[in-house]
């Protein structure tokens, strides 16, 4: 079996036509071999009126995608709250503080 390569090949990324879009909501669902992910705006995140939410982009994934992506933004976030403080996912208590 030959051995791993000490320097992984670089990949290239080419994001000049891609599409930026901003997301309050996210649905996550899926089947056994994929991930769905339906990103939308929430137009009214505190409230008791619950208006319907649009899903705007749809992103499938497979699981070993979808496990990667968790990771890294995991990572992301764990950097974020070293440098910024702890993030409250939790609308009721941010807007009581």
């Amino acid at each position: 079996m030959p051995e791993p390569s000490p320097n992984p090949p670089q990949i290239r990324f080419d994001d000049a036509n891609a599409s930026a879009t901003y997301a309050n909501f996210c649905r996550v669902t899926g089947t056994p071999e994929e991930i769905i992910i339906d990103f939308g705006l929430n137009p009214q995140p505190v409230g008791t009126e619950m208006p319907p939410i649009t899903a705007n982009n749809r992103v499938v994934m497979g699981l070993y995608t979808a496990k990667r992506m968790m990771l890294a933004l995991q990572t992301t976030v764990q950097r974020h709250e070293q440098a910024f403080g702890t993030l409250e996912i939790d609308v009721q208590k941010r807007v009581r503080q």
